[in-house]
């Protein structure tokens, strides 16, 4: 991908970093430091954004490591602003094949929340959602549910996200897989127009 530095090679898949993910760091930065001028703040969001990001390339190595398991190479995973892409030279035929390469990147989320759980319920210091913002707030807790976030974002039926492919293998069992993938198609239109009126209103990320 053209404008993308190389971070490293990890299982044998190079890790890029788009240059659009460098303005991400800067507005967070702006956005960390203006409610209470802090460099401490700073600091620590970027540490939190790091390691947000650290997580989707886990994320993006579930689907990697997973297709490979069925003999399919990864061209290489990218950082975006909006989150990460593993590049497979292709999706597998066989549906079921399809949908465990689909499932394994929430599957990782769903692990390293389970994981985090184990750790911060012992030591009472987990924070429930509607306590988590934006600057301060239990490091630990906010990566847990950033994780059942994307877990469950990513699960949206919304082709071609990991909820689209999950559904279009699915649907892929019992029709052609064309007619399955025309399906899952049209069903993420549909959501994008819903998310993108809801993103008119509430949030502009959508």
């Amino acid at each position: 991908m053209k404008w993308s530095w190389r971070l490293g090679r990890f299982a044998g898949i190079d890790v890029y970093m788009h240059a659009t993910f460098l303005m991400l760091l800067a507005w967070m930065a702006v956005s960390y430091y203006l409610p209470r001028q802090s460099m401490t703040d700073v600091v620590n969001g970027l540490a939190f954004i790091l390691a947000l990001f650290a997580i989707v390339i886990l994320h993006e190595f579930g689907h990697a490591l997973t297709a490979r398991r069925f003999g399919i190479r990864t061209r290489d995973v990218t950082l975006l602003p909006i989150g990460g892409v593993a590049r497979l030279e292709r999706m597998p035929e066989d549906p079921r094949q399809e949908l465990l390469v689909a499932l394994a990147g929430p599957g990782v989320n769903v692990v390293l929340a389970g994981i985090l759980l184990l750790v911060l319920v012992p030591t009472a210091t987990l924070e429930a959602v509607n306590e988590i913002r934006l600057v301060g707030g239990h490091f630990l807790s906010k990566l847990l549910w950033i994780n059942v976030s994307l877990a469950a974002f990513n699960l949206i039926p919304a082709f071609p996200m990991d909820g689209g492919r999950v559904l279009r293998a699915l649907l892929a069992m019992r029709m052609d897989y064309v007619r399955a993938t025309q399906v899952a198609a049209s069903v993420g239109q549909a959501l994008a127009i819903v998310f993108g009126f809801i993103g008119l209103f509430y949030n502009p990320f959508l």
